[in-house]
């Protein structure tokens, strides 16, 4: 197993180069509407990778397989036979 590969840092480092635009649920525009007072404090660059996973990185019912990559790589690194990562959201769980 390739454990020089980062399976979720490389979906970030692909849907930033498209340029793609989100339209998700208000809290995640990747800083766009950020409080200003917010930005002046954290700067612009730590909301650059605020992307859902659906139509985003990632989706368990659409599977691009990120999630499932980061998650095998992670049990191998453990000698797990399973990890699982949450892909909770403040209003359900998946």
């Amino acid at each position: 197993m390739d454990h020089s590969r980062a399976p979720v840092l490389e979906a970030l480092q692909e849907f930033r180069r498209r340029g793609d635009l989100v339209y998700g649920p208000p809290g995640h525009k990747q800083g766009r509407g950020a409080d200003p007072r917010v930005v002046e404090v954290v700067g612009e660059g730590v909301f650059a990778s605020d992307v859902l996973s659906l139509n985003g990185l990632d989706d368990r019912r659409e599977s691009q397989g990120v999630t499932t990559q980061a998650e095998d790589l992670m049990a191998d690194a453990v000698d797990a036979d399973r990890a699982f990562f949450s892909t909770c959201a403040a209003a359900r769980c998946r």
